[in-house]
């Protein structure tokens, strides 16, 4: 678990009320050590009267040095408190910058969204990692394009812009998660749960886009289809030049004769850049997809699908 200087101290910080008629229900989600005093914290869900709950980090047995961690609609799933708890203790980097809790954070008549809640750090709902090691994760940003003074946000994918570290990123699409991933899932179900969850609190109308785009477009993952071929060449089934030639794909020899572009094979399934790029492309038009498994391969497009 990393370190992270915590917030300073305030003992005249807001404490849940008290037991006694319409005090909220609690109930502890976690414990850690802060790593800068030793002091053993808490963290708990506090029920608000409104039906919705406050998930707050506070030092164990004093209630004090209270700091907010999150806002959770009335319409949430109770089991989000700890889900919010459980990414919130991994994330010591981010921990220590959730702002204090305030008196009014107990008003059932003040709604909170999860960019006050949650203070000057991005709302984290989960991340991903790449073989690079670059972290993705759905973070609240300020909406893309706002006024100088404009306060409303939005959810995007975002990427560290160091292996390793999260402290700084750059916003990026979900289509950019799904390529470097390599993979469809998670990324989809994430980003389908982030809107489901937190939709009425913040924009998600780009991730929402983003998601749609996916589900419809003709471009596809290739890395099922790279693996079917790799497979079949360590069988001796086939031969590159093979595949190539069933596709069509014919390079002329100087000598008269011909052989089949293994070149335009090693492109279409990611293992070989396209012309004036660095890395492989990890997609594939859908047509040229099932061209290469009917054709090349001998078997059904829907087995090399992702």
């Amino acid at each position: 678990m990393s370190t992270t200087a915590a917030a300073p101290r305030d003992p005249q910080t807001t404490a849940p009320p008290q037991a006694g008629a319409g005090a909220p229900r609690t109930s502890s989600l976690g414990h850690y050590l802060a790593p800068d005093t030793g002091q053993e914290r808490e963290v708990l869900r506090i029920q608000r009267p409104n039906g919705s709950a406050l998930v707050v980090d506070y030092e164990l047995g004093t209630l004090s040095d209270g700091r907010l961690v999150a806002h959770l609609a009335p319409d949430e799933p109770a089991e989000n408190a700890q889900v919010v708890c459980d990414l919130y203790l991994a994330d010591g980097e981010r921990r220590g910058r959730c702002r204090a809790v305030a008196p009014e954070d107990f008003d059932a008549t003040r709604h909170v969204t999860p960019s006050q809640s949650i203070g000057d750090g991005p709302t984290v709902v989960s991340r991903l990692q790449d073989v690079a090691g670059h972290v993705y994760r759905i973070s609240e940003l300020p909406l893309a394009g706002a006024s100088l003074g404009d306060s409303r946000r939005e959810l995007r994918w975002t990427r560290s812009l160091l292996p390793g570290r999260d402290d700084a990123c750059d916003a990026v699409t979900l289509r950019d998660v799904v390529g470097s991933l390599e993979a469809y899932e998670p990324a989809r179900t994430l980003t389908h749960d982030a809107i489901a969850r937190f939709g009425r609190c913040v924009s998600t109308r780009r991730l929402r886009e983003e998601l749609e785009r996916l589900a419809e477009s003709s471009i596809v993952l290739n890395r099922g289809l790279r693996e079917a071929v790799q497979r079949e060449l360590r069988l001796g089934v086939v031969t590159r030049s093979e595949i190539a030639l069933r596709c069509d794909r014919v390079r002329r020899e100087s000598a008269g004769g011909c052989s089949g572009d293994t070149s335009w094979l090693a492109r279409r399934i990611g293992e070989m850049p396209e012309g004036g790029e660095e890395k492989p492309c990890p997609w594939i038009q859908t047509d040229v997809l099932a061209l290469i498994a009917r054709d090349g391969l001998g078997i059904s497009p829907r087995e090399v699908e992702l």
